[in-house]
């Protein structure tokens, strides 16, 4: 009933080895697929051929960025977690998504209570603070500093 896909659905399928390797990644930057199997052997029980490939699917899907070193590759979470788990909850919200976002909302809510008292309040907090910055910009671009041109401002003062 859910397994509706869209062409446009450019968000990479993820399984639990390969969030456990971002996991790793985004604890532990700029490691070898070696040094990831180490860490991940004691939990996962996985050979070092399902973990290099598990990474290097990962590459494909331009989720890690790698270098070479050596004779192996460095591998480095490519985006955050907060950025992943965005574009993960956005999948679903799309696939889910029937016209009203009030279900949805709701039921994000709900989640956020259910988890323990201060989930909510923190929900709260966060959605107040996006207000702000929302109103920050809206000012910043109506006094003429848009983001290009705040932009090239501080990168103009870096060069200092």
């Amino acid at each position: 009933m859910f397994k509706r896909r869209s062409n446009s659905n450019t968000l990479p399928q993820l399984g639990e080895l390969e969030l456990s390797v971002m996991e790793e990644l985004w604890q532990r930057p700029d490691q070898p697929a070696k040094s990831v199997h180490k860490r991940l052997a004691d939990s996962q029980k996985r050979s070092l051929s399902t973990v290099q490939s598990t990474v290097e699917r990962l590459h494909r899907k331009q989720l890690l960025q790698r270098s070479k070193e050596g004779h192996a590759y460095v591998y480095r979470a490519r985006v955050a977690r907060t950025e992943l788990m965005g574009r993960l909850i956005g999948g679903v919200i799309r696939q889910l998504h029937t016209g009203s976002l009030d279900p949805i909302l709701s039921g994000f809510v709900d989640f956020a209570d259910r988890m323990d008292e201060k989930t909510l309040d923190r929900l709260e907090q966060m959605i107040q603070l996006r207000k702000q910055q929302r109103e920050e910009k809206a000012e910043c671009q109506s006094e003429g500093l848009g983001e290009d041109q705040g932009e090239g401002q501080s990168e103009e003062k870096r060069d200092d």
